[in-house]
């Protein structure tokens, strides 16, 4: 058993939606949920939740306190506190977190370190 969450998240969850019609490139901020369901390549630095959508293609390294991947990500990901990677999701980079949780199914290839709860990241 996984203690994955993947819950029915709406699109009502999150502040912003990049949709599936838009290529942004360059460095992304933000503090609020975030979903992604296009496409993003450079960086994003981030202090809210990111969900990387089913469809979306991320090219960009990932430092973030919380990430749920379920598209497509080709980058090293830092969160502080949790990495999710769902039975959809397709992982090539490095991972850093206190938590990291992989379903069954998920691809991932990189390294995985795993940090202490109260250690910055």
């Amino acid at each position: 058993m996984t203690d994955v969450h993947n819950d029915a998240i709406e699109d009502d969850d999150f502040d912003t939606i990049l949709s599936p019609d838009i290529d942004f490139s360059g460095i992304l901020t933000f503090e609020k949920p975030f979903l992604i369901q296009g496409k993003v390549s450079g960086e994003i630095v981030a202090k809210g939740l990111l969900v990387i959508d089913e469809e979306a293609v991320v090219n960009a390294d990932i430092n973030t306190s919380r990430v749920v991947i379920r598209g497509f990500v080709k980058g090293d990901v830092t969160a502080t506190e949790k990495i999710e990677v769902s039975a959809s999701g397709k992982l090539d980079g490095n991972v850093k977190a206190p938590e990291i949780f992989m379903e069954t199914g998920c691809v991932f290839n990189g390294r995985c370190i795993m940090t202490g709860r109260n250690t910055a990241v």
